[in-house]
């Protein structure tokens, strides 16, 4: 339950990153000036400057936490992450067979030799 809370938090916050990130105007001006023409005029002369960096920052930094609290409540859960390891759970240790005895005859008794030998 609290897995899948910070998984959804995670990408949601994943986005709001990629948003932040694309509005704020680079030496180009690529994205950030689509949006009526100066972005500038809509904050105020620095103010999409100094918003858009400031919550770049502050989602970056959410995002570093989440990604770390993800990493701790994967390695607390458990299950198996490879098929080698479901296959070693599954299966109750084996006891050693008897081997059968070798035989001298290269083909049992009764049956016949393949043809093409």
């Amino acid at each position: 339950m609290l897995y899948t809370l910070v998984v959804i938090l995670h990408v949601f916050v994943c986005f709001l990153m990629i948003g932040a990130i694309l509005l704020q105007s680079g030496k180009g001006a690529e994205i950030g000036a689509s949006f009526g023409g100066s972005s500038q005029t809509v904050f105020g002369s620095r103010g999409p400057a100094n918003f858009l960096s400031k919550l770049t920052v502050v989602v970056a930094a959410i995002f570093m936490l989440t990604s770390f609290s993800l990493a701790i409540l994967a390695k607390q859960r458990n299950f198996a992450s490879t098929v080698i390891d479901l296959k070693q759970k599954s299966e109750p240790a084996a006891t050693p067979a008897v081997p059968a005895q070798p035989s001298t005859e290269s083909h049992p008794s009764g049956d016949a030799a393949p043809a093409g030998h």
